[in-house]
Order: C-alpha cells, then sequence, then structure tokens
C-alpha cells in the first residue's frame, strides 16, 4: 500500500516551491533573463564588442545609427553599442558592489541592534536615523565630495546611504524572530548569541534582504550614473553609462542617439531589477502562501 494518502499535497523543497510560485510572475521571469543576458554580455564585452570601448572612427563621427555601427557614434567617431556594452561593465559591478558592502553593514548592525536591544540598539538605530534625515542622492554627493571623484569613491558613497535601511529591515526582523518558540528552545538548551543569531534568526531575515537587495541594485545604478552625469562618478572617457549621457548633453537635436541609447541601457536595467524585485517579492513572502 501506497505511503502517500490520495489528495494529500506533496511536499516540496523550499527552493521548488520558490520556483513554483516564481515562474507564476511571467514579467519577473521575463525581467531575470534580461538582467541575465546584460550579465554575461558584460563579462563577454571583449568577445562581443565590435570595437573597443575607445576606439575612434574618424570617418563615422556623429553617425546615426548604421549595420556598421548599430547605435551611432560619438563626438570621436567611438561606436555607442560597444560602449554601452562595455558600460555595463562599470554599472553592474557598481551595482552589486555597492549593494554587497552595504548589505553586510546594515545586515550586521541590524542583527546586533534587534538581539542585544537595549543601549547599543538605541545608539545603532539614533546612527541610523541620522542618515536616513539625508536624501539618498545628497548623501551621496556628500560623501564623493568628501572623498573626492571617482568610481571607487561613488561604490563606497552608495553603500553608506544603503546601510541604514538594511539596518532597520534586519532589525524589525531579528525582533520578532528571537520571540519565536525555536528560538527560544535553542536559547534555553546553551546555544551562544553568535551561533543564535547566525544560525536561527539570520536565516529568516533573509527574504526581505533578499527582494530589498534586488530592488537597491536598480536604485545603485541610478545613483551612480546621476554622480558621473554631474562630474563626480567615472571620469571621461570611461564608457560608465552617466558619464556617456553627459558626454551627450551637448549634441541634443545634433547627435541624439549619443544620450538616447545609453539612457535606454539605464532605463531597461533599472525597470528589470525593479520588476525583478516585485517577483521576488512575491515568491518569498511567506503571507502570501
Amino acid at each position: 500500500m501506497s505511503d502517500m494518502v490520495l489528495g494529500a499535497p506533496s511536499l516540496r523543497s523550499p527552493y521548488a516551491e520558490f520556483w513554483r510560485r516564481f515562474r507564476r510572475k511571467p514579467v519577473a521571469v521575463v525581467s531575470g533573463c534580461v538582467l541575465l543576458m546584460l550579465i554575461l554580455a558584460a563579462i563577454a564585452a571583449p568577445w562581443i564588442a565590435p570595437f573597443g570601448p575607445a576606439a575612434p572612427d574618424y570617418d563615422n563621427v556623429l553617425a546615426g545609427p548604421s549595420w556598421q555601427h548599430l547605435c551611432g557614434t560619438d563626438t570621436f567617431g567611438r561606436d555607442i553599442f560597444s560602449r554601452i556594452i562595455w558600460g555595463g561593465r562599470i554599472s553592474l559591478s557598481v551595482g552589486f558592489v555597492s549593494v554587497a558592502l552595504g548589505g553586510l553593514v546594515g545586515v550586521a548592525l541590524g542583527l546586533a541592534a534587534g538581539f542585544f536591544g537595549g543601549v547599543l540598539d538605541s545608539l545603532i538605530m539614533r546612527v541610523m536615523d541620522v542618515l536616513l534625515a539625508f536624501p539618498g542622492i545628497l548623501l551621496a554627493i556628500g560623501v564623493v565630495a568628501l572623498l573626492g571623484p571617482g568610481i571607487d569613491n561613488v561604490i563606497y558613497a552608495i553603500a553608506v546611504f544603503s546601510v541604514p535601511v538594511f539596518a532597520r529591515l534586519v532589525r524589525g526582523s531579528t525582533l520578532a524572530l528571537k520571540h519565536t518558540l525555536y528560538v527560544q528552545a535553542a536559547r534555553s538548551i546553551g546555544v551562544r548569541a553568535p551561533l543564535l543569531m547566525l544560525r536561527h534568526i539570520l536565516p529568516g531575515t533573509l527574504p526581505s534582504v533578499i527582494v530589498y537587495a534586488s530592488l537597491r541594485v536598480g536604485t545603485s545604478i541610478l545613483t551612480a550614473a546621476a554622480l558621473s552625469f554631474i562630474g563626480l562618478g567615472a571620469p571621461p572617457p570611461s564608457p560608465e553609462w552617466g558619464t556617456m549621457l553627459a558626454e551627450g548633453r551637448s549634441y541634443l537635436g545634433v547627435a541624439d542617439q549619443i544620450m538616447l541609447f545609453p539612457g535606454l541601457a539605464i532605463f531597461v536595467t533599472v525597470l528589470a531589477f525593479n520588476l525583478l524585485g516585485d517577483g521576488l517579492r512575491d515568491a518569498l513572502d511567506q503571507r502570501l502562501r
């Protein structure tokens, strides 16, 4: 006789359950595929880009889109399509690295504040409140102005204003999880605080952290482009998308392709991250199951 009861729901692993829920969101799946293609294109830029990011073609300066130059050329005859592919390496790296740095610091601070409470909680949260009082872009401008322009300092600046939200997010989850029965049981048998936080509380905070991180990467790419646009990010002739926008603003109406295609690259990338984040939220949210 079969051990399975007729009509009883089959047990799925957490990963299978996540994939079952996520694939029901076709927009999120398509967004994930678009981002995967962008990441692969950035990695394979030396092999798939038709030209180098700084290779000039003086016979086709400010040329419109053609079969030779799919997105046209800029003021030095550089192929815009190739520069966008190469620039994806910079923009995506800034997004992922800055969010990873901000997430690591924010998660650690949020765990400590929520678990230990008391004076430590008050101190950490007041510092986070001060950082949250500044608009993100202004805080990033202040950090870059203090450290100096450059793509490395842009990463640090974006990481700084990513920390407070991660910290508050994890602190809220920690406050709820540390009073659950399984955490109390682990505490009662003598599990030490560091192991308790890492093994029993941290995994419960990860769904919300993953969702927010996916949304934050898009925001970080947009912020990096804005900083480069005003001259605080990657300097010319870097193919960073914001720098390309800045180089083309003097040629609006003359060679619109210089701004159009980098702007589209930013728009598509940020939109894909936001839509992916919405899909991850629906797939990971326990309350929707």
